[in-house]
């Protein structure tokens, strides 16, 4: 049914949802922002699931944006690029909203869409080794669809000192920003999981999801406009000679213009 993703579900109503590109670090493709969607849908309206786990398969958690994906949005026009955009955004959002727990386990690199992913988990609890960042401003675009979730697990104080920067930061940073709850050792992440999951087996899944859908009406909002408003701010950016310079570089393999 899935081609980048897999899902399993255990005897108790856990499912895990993993990110299943392996070999490429699981970095996003279109498919992938379908197989994604489409599964925090099932997921979401599946009586028989009670917690969802979201992690990723091999060495990373998600390296961010997959280069062929990226060389097609170099050669589309804006509107293309506009929808590819919003294919990520709608994702977040399909697990933002997804009436059922969601706990990460993160893992190796979690980079732009990644950092994104982890956001709109519940709880997210990362591996020692673990290294993150947003780095889309090296390329001279800017983290506008995956900025909202990222603001509010961050709070907008937190989230300035890394958002534009595009330095990498570790697991220990990352629990001072509010991105994950805690760090642990690699080989006690799943333990460390389980930890997490347990206390969800005693709840009432219609009232766990009623306080989680109450909470994120209490947060910031992120609505259809709000969405809007990312993709919009990425289309613009992508037209700007500074994105034709840094994506050019990137794919070169050399510095770009304003690096020193």
């Amino acid at each position: 049914m899935y081609e980048t993703i897999s899902i399993d579900v255990d005897a108790r109503g856990v499912a895990t949802l993993m990110l299943d590109r392996p070999e490429k670090h699981n970095a996003m493709s279109a498919q992938m922002l379908a197989e994604l969607t489409q599964a925090a849908g099932a997921l979401g309206t599946d009586d028989t699931v009670r917690v969802v786990v979201l992690t990723g398969a091999g060495k990373s958690f998600c390296a961010g944006g997959d280069l062929d994906w990226m060389r097609e949005q170099m050669a589309a026009d804006p509107d293309t690029r506009a929808r590819e955009a919003g294919k990520l955004a709608h994702m977040l959002q399909a697990l933002n909203t997804m009436p059922k727990p969601l706990i990460g386990a993160v893992q190796g690199n979690a980079f732009g869409g990644g950092v994104g992913m982890a956001s709109v988990c519940d709880v997210a609890l990362g591996a020692d080794h673990l290294k993150m960042g947003l780095t889309e401003v090296r390329l001279g675009i800017i983290p506008a669809t995956i900025g909202p979730y990222v603001i509010a697990r961050m709070g907008e104080g937190r989230a300035r000192r890394v958002f534009f920067s595009g330095r990498l930061f570790d697991a220990p940073e990352a629990v001072e920003l509010g991105l994950l709850a805690r760090v642990v050792p690699c080989g006690d992440l799943a333990a460390a999981v389980e930890a997490e999951v347990s206390p969800y087996l005693s709840t009432a899944p219609g009232a766990v999801a009623s306080a989680k859908a109450l909470a994120r009406s209490l947060g910031p909002r992120i609505d259809a406009d709000t969405i809007d408003m990312t993709v919009q701010a990425l289309k613009n950016r992508w037209e700007t000679e500074e994105a034709a310079e840094g994506i050019g570089a990137f794919f070169d393999k050399r510095k770009a213009a304003w690096m020193v």
